[in-house]
């Protein structure tokens, strides 16, 4: 089948290559010269593991292309808008500028029976407005939101945990639902749930689900902060309660928080969206949720200043970590390159080294310190804090890193590295909600 996907940044780039790969015949459109040229050229424009591999693939097999000019998608029957919905500048609601351009300018090249998929996250009520304006064209609208995990995209595309189809009530929405069955035929062919439902029950789904994650995370770093004032330890107490598996391990791991470009302004744009329709109380939660993940940054600039005598003006810091989580390149609402800022504001001299984030952490920050590997940021260092889990940073051995350090001292904000050997191997340890 043929299909066009508008919007070729992180969601649209990992969809286009993975339909392709289903054996679809995908155009991808941007309005981006550079954005198009890199993925033209086989190359992506962002770190997702897997994706360069697969998008060579699509691009030998003749079966994808990319271009600027929004007119190639006319003969495509499923058209997926794939844009980016970023929080407003000074508010909390989403910014839905990109979402109406591409609906708007799509317009002029649809046919009847064409169906257009929004993937988009947006606040209820947008499929609503949109499916309106796409009735004289006589395309149909689904909304069928993503859930992709960055690092884990390329799989969540190809073998989703679900599928979900918002529709209308009509046999055009029926007739709509059977087309993108089509299109993802092979995840449904291995037992994929399908899930069919109205255009307000699918816009919520994804926002339901981020504030879900995000409020299971802020939960166990509240728990963290009763921790370190009682003396318990977080880790133990998550590996305890995780065994109901009314609540589970999953998620439940306290430290720096989450970041991002989805759960921080999700959980917002839900909140603002909840103000409009007058249900602003139903959310409110959410608002110490949002605190509480914002605190635990305060808080590990907070014990540094600790482990550093109550000052640490002209000390040298090394930050393992720049990427909001690891397999990332993405810096969006990163707490660790949060936490990085922070000490350079209060004095610090911070050299800042990630496996893949540099780039985009320089462009982000330029008045911080990096370096490209680990041994060069930690030369010299009076204090190491590792703020995003890398494996390559997990599984460091403290004898080889003492051997780099000025003082061996550790903070560890993703609780991820084991206390008794790092102390062992005469490490001073810290962490969020352990002692």
């Amino acid at each position: 089948m043929k299909i066009s996907v508008i919007g070729c940044g992180y969601l649209g780039a990992v969809h286009a290559a993975c339909m392709a790969k289903l054996g679809h015949e995908v155009v991808g459109v941007d309005v981006d010269d550079r954005k198009i040229a890199s993925l033209t050229r086989g190359e992506a424009p962002f770190f997702e593991p897997g994706l360069p591999e697969i998008l060579d693939e699509a691009m030998a097999s003749g079966r994808l292309t990319f271009t600027t000019d929004l007119s190639e998608v006319a003969g495509a029957a499923v058209h997926f808008v794939c844009v980016g919905t970023p929080q407003k500048q000074g508010e909390f609601a989403a910014d839905l500028t990109y979402v109406d351009a591409a609906f708007s300018s799509l317009l002029a090249h649809l046919a009847p029976g064409d169906v257009v998929v929004g993937k988009s996250t947006v606040p209820v009520g947008t499929a609503e407005r949109l499916a309106a304006d796409l009735e004289p064209t006589g395309a149909t609208l689904v909304w069928n939101p993503e859930f992709l995990r960055e690092g884990f995209a390329v799989k969540d595309t190809l073998h989703p945990d679900r599928v979900v189809y918002g529709i209308p009530e009509s046999d055009a929405g029926q007739r709509a639902a059977a087309l993108l069955d089509e299109v993802y035929a092979a995840p449904l062919a291995e037992g994929t749930p399908r899930i069919v439902t109205d255009y307000a029950t699918a816009q919520l789904v994804k926002v339901a689900a981020n504030s879900f994650l995000a409020t299971k995370i802020s939960f166990i770093n509240a728990m963290a902060e009763l921790c370190e004032a009682t003396g318990a330890d977080v880790t133990a107490l998550a590996d305890a309660i995780g065994h109901d598996a009314r609540i589970g391990r999953r998620f439940l791991n306290a430290g720096l928080g989450f970041g991002g470009g989805c759960l921080p302004k999700d959980i917002r744009a839900f909140m603002a969206r909840a103000g409009e329709l007058g249900v602003d109380q139903a959310l409110s939660f959410l608002r110490e949720v949002d605190a509480i993940n914002l605190r635990r940054r305060v808080r590990m600039v907070d014990l540094a200043r600790e482990e550093c005598g109550g000052s640490i003006v002209g000390r040298r810091v090394a930050v393992l970590g720049a990427a909001f989580k690891p397999n990332s390149d993405d810096i969006r609402d990163s707490p660790a390159l949060n936490v990085a800022e922070q000490m350079h504001l209060q004095g610090a001299v911070v050299t800042v080294t990630d496996p893949e984030a540099v780039t985009n952490a320089k462009e982000k920050a330029p008045h911080l310190h990096y370096a490209d590997t680990l041994e060069a940021a930690v030369e010299g260092a009076e204090l190491v804090l590792l703020l995003t889990e890398w494996e390559q940073y997990v599984s460091l051995d403290p004898d080889y890193l003492a051997g780099l350090v000025a003082d061996k001292r550790i903070l560890d904000g993703r609780n991820v590295l084991d206390p008794a050997r790092w102390r062992d191997a005469g490490w001073t340890y810290r962490a969020l909600g352990r002692h």
